[in-house]
């Protein structure tokens, strides 16, 4: 039996909202802890025609957060940079789970595809 309830679904959006988020695929060349957290991490993110440092709490979720090096993953990243420890944030890791309090998992493509398409 599974113990697992999903949450109730959140209020509707209209598709506009959803069409702003800018959501794309890049893949993990670096994971590095944070000074002075035992749970964030920086990871080095191509996302195809650029690289960019997003600020996540890996640590608090993984043994190994580098296990991850060298995937790809999903990443929004039309949010304004922002300071996190001191280190500046150019995105956020779309991840599962995490919201449901249940060890949170990678979202990323079946298969590989370059770095920098869009999902959606």
């Amino acid at each position: 039996m599974n113990p697992f309830a999903p949450a109730p679904v959140k209020p509707e959006v209209e598709t506009e909202v959803l069409e702003k988020l800018d959501v794309r695929v890049g893949t993990i060349l670096r994971v590095e802890p944070v000074e002075r957290s035992d749970k964030l991490v920086v990871l080095e993110v191509d996302l195809g025609d650029h690289r960019r440092r997003i600020v996540v709490g890996l640590r608090q979720e993984r043994e190994h957060p580098e296990e991850v090096e060298g995937r790809q993953a999903l990443f929004v990243v039309n949010l304004p940079p922002r300071r996190i420890r001191g280190v500046l944030s150019e995105g956020m890791l779309f991840d599962i789970g995490y919201a449901d309090g249940i060890r949170p998992v990678l979202a990323q493509p079946e298969t590989p595809v370059p770095n920098g398409t869009r999902a959606g």
